[in-house]
């Protein structure tokens, strides 16, 4: 059996300043980016996410490097067939297949990430933009292969989104990475971490570290009076909701 990563994250949104300040963060390495989420123009013109609602996510990320990725969450493994049954990197493209787990929520997910030149891709929110363009044919045979029933139409994107990433802050023997998310008023805070498959492992204890790791993770934050956010969604939508239901274009 195919064991996948584990990615570990905790939710913070009381006062995302105060928590970067207390975790420690500025003494890390720092980067910050824009980010747009493309979305059907139709949906989002009813205030409708289709595309996050079938398990599609299509980000545009903007800055030193730009990228954009495909993303299924959540999907399982029968979904994922021919060239994208198993993780790749082919530059520019990586293609990865990981368990995302949220407090009491796992899911599966598979992203193909396509790295793209800084500036590449800001054009992606200019009036009569169609970010479906940028999708590249790589990305395109993965959505086809995986969600066939998935048929992208017009796109728009919504955005921008303020990102603020803080790789390797140390808590305890953790490096949790640590990014901030701003935008339409709502301000979120992610820290996680990553629990890779060792040789010896099998699917038990992988799972047994993994939550192992997952309570250190908690703990750490909760020791420097870090208050973790028990909202049940994600925060990719509740500020895609957030952003089609403004009407943003």
């Amino acid at each position: 059996m195919h064991l996948s990563p584990i990615e570990i994250k905790v939710n913070i949104e009381d006062d995302v300043a105060a928590a970067l300040e207390v975790l420690g963060a500025s003494s890390s390495a720092m980067t910050t980016r824009r980010i747009w989420f493309a979305e059907d123009q139709e949906g989002v013109a009813q205030g409708r996410v289709p595309l996050l609602d079938a398990g599609v996510i299509v980000r545009f990320r903007i800055g030193d490097g730009d990228d954009l990725t495909v993303k299924l969450r959540p999907c399982v493994r029968e979904q994922l067939v021919g060239r994208f049954s198993a993780p790749f990197d082919a530059e520019p493209f990586e293609y990865k297949i990981e368990e995302d787990w949220s407090g009491k929520n796992r899911v599966l997910s598979a992203s193909l990430v396509h790295d793209h030149p800084p500036g590449a891709l800001s054009g992606v929110a200019e009036p009569g933009a169609d970010p479906a363009t940028m999708i590249d044919a790589v990305q395109d045979q993965f959505l086809h292969a995986c969600v066939p029933v998935v048929r992208l139409g017009r796109l728009v994107a919504l955005g921008p989104i303020h990102s603020t990433k803080f790789d390797d802050v140390q808590l305890d023997d953790l490096d949790v990475d640590l990014e901030a998310w701003s935008v339409a008023g709502l301000d979120f805070l992610e820290g996680s971490i990553r629990v890779k498959p060792k040789d010896e492992d099998d699917l038990e204890k992988l799972t047994a570290r993994a939550e192992r790791r997952q309570r250190k993770l908690e703990d750490a934050m909760r020791d420097r009076g870090v208050t973790l956010s028990e909202h049940p969604e994600s925060k990719t939508r509740r500020v895609l909701t957030t952003l089609a239901g403004a009407g943003q274009s």
